[in-house]
């Protein structure tokens, strides 16, 4: 489920699926985007997870669905469309897809002990051009690297220490700040947020599409999702 709740000029969002640690599915990307699509006249979003987890990455039941990636783009590329200050309030797991929403967000809060990274090397899969190059822009080219190369997970405290997260602390912290933020000018904000936006255009490199479509076609992606669902180490091929 979906959660949206405004607190005077700050708009909250919440997924809540502590069963599956916030993790995201096509049905919940899409409500996602209608709660931003219904922001109203907000000045800020704090957007976060209930159960002590951001989001724990895809639901990997429907991965390698085509919708799902759609839909996942499409609320990545909403947040930073939005022309208000979209906070992303992390605490406990913000994996995979967390990570690529924590990072969609304009500001991130993060709890010492939340955990960011990109898994999917454990998988079979790859995470797009956009999610490797603001990665690496925020956190970093050396531990961005660790991140999508080695599967290496930051903790909060440690992703503060890089520039990844701008203030540790909970969600009260995050919805502090939204408050602040949310006094200040809205179209000197606007204009900012853009362009910040315009300095990282959208990357169209052909041999990263070709390797994207041959990684998310592999075998070693069915190997892993069948590893993950039998909680056994996978054995990939390359190919």
């Amino acid at each position: 489920m979906i959660h949206a709740e405004r607190r005077g000029p700050v708009a909250l969002i919440t997924i809540d699926r502590a069963e599956r640690r916030n993790a995201v599915d096509t049905e919940h990307l899409d409500a996602i985007r209608a709660q931003m699509d219904g922001l109203g006249d907000a000045h800020a979003l704090v957007l976060t997870g209930a159960g002590g987890h951001f989001c724990a990455g895809a639901d990997l039941g429907g991965v390698e669905d085509a919708e799902f990636v759609a839909a996942l783009r499409g609320v990545l590329d909403g947040l930073r469309a939005l022309p208000i200050v979209v906070i992303a309030a992390v605490d406990g797991a913000a994996l995979g897809a967390g990570t690529q929403l924590a990072v969609a967000c304009d500001l991130r809060v993060a709890t010492p002990d939340s955990r960011f990274g990109i898994p999917a090397a454990k998988l079979g899969l790859m995470v797009d051009h956009w999610t490797v190059g603001r990665l690496a822009a925020m956190a970093g080219h050396g531990p961005a690297r660790a991140m999508l190369l080695a599967a290496e997970v930051l903790d909060g405290a440690r992703a503060a220490d890089l520039g990844l997260v701008q203030r540790v602390g909970d969600l009260d912290a995050a919805l502090a700040w939204a408050e602040e933020i949310a006094t200040l000018a809205p179209l000197t904000i606007a204009g900012h947020k853009l362009a910040l936006e315009r300095l990282e255009q959208a990357p169209d490199d052909e041999d990263v599409r070709a390797a994207l479509a041959h990684a998310w076609g592999s075998e070693d992606l069915a190997e892993g999702m069948a590893a993950f669902r039998e909680r056994r180490p996978p054995s990939f091929r390359g190919r």
